[in-house]
């Protein structure tokens, strides 16, 4: 989605239960409308807006490295220069990239891959399987990636091939391969296969097309220049006096940053997952009907819309609708009378007000919790919100004192939710434990047939509802009006369509 804006409230500071995450101004109960469209200018007027150059924010004293650099625009940067074994498609799906073919032995516990034949480094040397070991054995160990890779035992490199084994079955570990090789020895100036290459000049660092590059000479332009933002307010700065052209942004996260000028942005899909949590130990939580009826009495599409201003996709499921993994055929209808009717069936008869715990500083999360109390509330299910500070928040989590809280994870590309679901998880905080969650868990990581596997897991979820699905966040990219045609963005990728992008330039 592409809309211009006069104004657009961008965040950018970290927030999130297992990830970086950035936040807009606070709401009261809803999100405000975005500002209109300004009207259309004529041509020469459009013309003299370009800029001469295209160019991005980035800090020359933080790594490009991206096993470690930091989050935002320095990741950005880097994804011009290094790709992975696979990248994430719209979707969320795994696609061949510098992997050509691979295959895996029958319980899932050892793949092999092949690398794409001439594919060479920036620098005209061959990629080599010894340069993605180096690389995925770092990854391993690493703060960004270590958590996704904890299931890898063995990286091996052969001859064209890499061989990775695992500890148990993962039918979905080409969704974690998507991380970026660099040339061993380069990881202070990183040497990618990438599009580009970084490039010191006189009057400061750049990034050169990759003359190299295995796709061919379809970069969109041959020079993409690099301005110095050390930090946030800066680069801010540069973005709103039209410096550079492209930054990224969580549009519903915590610390409110303003942009104003004729602004584009198009929203991407993540893995960050928004729910309810229960604490199933406590009455009425510990009846799977009474949290059949709180299932049903979730508005999705109104929250997503109203309280996340249409930056989510809505979600019964803990997959993104987005992906082919999602059971859109077990989806119910929203209305008041599907949650009297639950309720009916539950046999609950009122009681004690239930307390929704929430993390005070997400007036987003805040607002949402807000309107799902009232809103029980008003379907005869007494509820408040209790909103605390993050610290005390995460340990009112670790202690169980709560009934029900509101929650966000990144969850892995491979959706695998044993984290949140299985018993003893890390992520359960609700105390959840089933033989047949576990089974259907485990199930799941193996199979061959992942579409089915996911979906008989979402039909026993939706059945027991030991959590209650809201969404799934998006993230935006956020660029100066009319310099990118065409720019198809994902949430690893801004510049995931580059070949078909068309960079438009004022001529002098």
């Amino acid at each position: 989605m592409k809309k211009r804006l006069i104004a657009i409230i961008c965040a950018l500071a970290c927030v999130g239960l297992q990830s970086g995450c950035w936040q807009a101004e606070p709401l009261e109960e809803e999100s405000p409308e975005l500002l209109q469209p300004s009207e259309v200018q004529e041509d020469d007027d459009k013309h003299s807006l370009l800029p001469e150059q295209l160019s991005l924010p980035y800090a020359p004293d933080q790594s490009l490295d991206p096993v470690t650099c930091p989050d935002g625009m320095q990741q950005v940067v880097s994804s011009l220069l290094c790709e992975g074994l696979f990248r994430l498609g719209p979707n969320l799906e795994p696609q061949l990239w510098l992997c050509a073919d691979y295959t895996a032995n029958e319980d899932f516990t050892s793949y092999v891959f092949t690398l794409r034949s001439g594919v060479t480094f920036s620098d005209g040397s061959p990629l080599t399987a010894a340069d993605i070991r180096a690389v995925l054995n770092r990854a391993r160990t690493s703060e960004r990636y270590g958590a996704r890779l904890t299931g890898i035992t063995a990286v091996t490199a052969g001859d064209g091939t890499v061989t990775v084994t695992l500890s148990a079955p993962n039918s979905g570990l080409p969704a974690l391969l998507d991380i970026p090789i660099i040339k061993s020895g380069s990881e202070t100036s990183p040497i990618g296969t990438g599009p580009y290459l970084l490039s010191q000049t006189e009057s400061g660092a750049c990034l050169v097309s990759n003359q190299t590059w295995w796709q061919g000479d379809k970069q969109p332009t041959d020079r993409i220049f690099l301005v110095e933002a050390a930090d946030q307010e800066t680069m801010l700065y540069r973005f709103t006096s039209r410096d550079v052209q492209l930054i990224t942004a969580d549009l519903t996260g915590v610390s409110p940053i303003s942009v104003t000028g004729d602004i584009s942005y198009q929203d991407t899909d993540t893995t960050v997952f928004q729910y309810i949590g229960c604490n199933v130990s406590r009455s009425p939580l510990d009846d799977p009907a009474f949290r059949r009826a709180l299932w049903a009495g979730i508005n999705r599409d109104r929250i997503v819309s109203a309280f996340l201003s249409g930056h989510g996709d809505a979600a019964q499921f803990p997959v993104s609708p987005v992906s082919p993994l999602y059971p859109a055929d077990l989806e119910q209808d929203y209305s008041l009378e599907s949650l009297s009717t639950a309720l009916r069936e539950s046999g609950y008869t009122g009681g004690r007000s239930l307390t929704l715990l929430v993390n005070a500083e997400n007036s987003f999360k805040a607002a949402v919790a807000t309107h799902l109390a009232e809103s029980f509330t008003a379907a005869g299910i007494p509820m408040a919100v209790r909103s605390l500070p993050w610290e005390e928040y995460t340990a009112a989590l670790a202690a169980g004192n709560f009934d029900l809280y509101y929650g966000e994870v990144r969850l892995r590309a491979d959706w695998d939710l044993s984290a949140l679901l299985s018993t003893g998880g890390i992520l359960n905080h609700g105390g959840w434990s089933s033989e047949e969650t576990d089974r259907l868990l485990a199930a799941f990581a193996g199979a061959n047939d992942r579409a089915a596997a996911m979906k008989s897991l979402c039909r026993h979820l939706q059945k027991e509802a030991p959590i209650l699905p809201v969404c799934f966040k998006s993230t935006s990219v956020l660029t100066q009006t009319g310099v990118l045609e065409n720019l198809v963005s994902t949430v690893g990728q801004p510049f995931y369509g580059l070949t078909v992008c068309t960079v438009h330039l004022r001529k002098n």
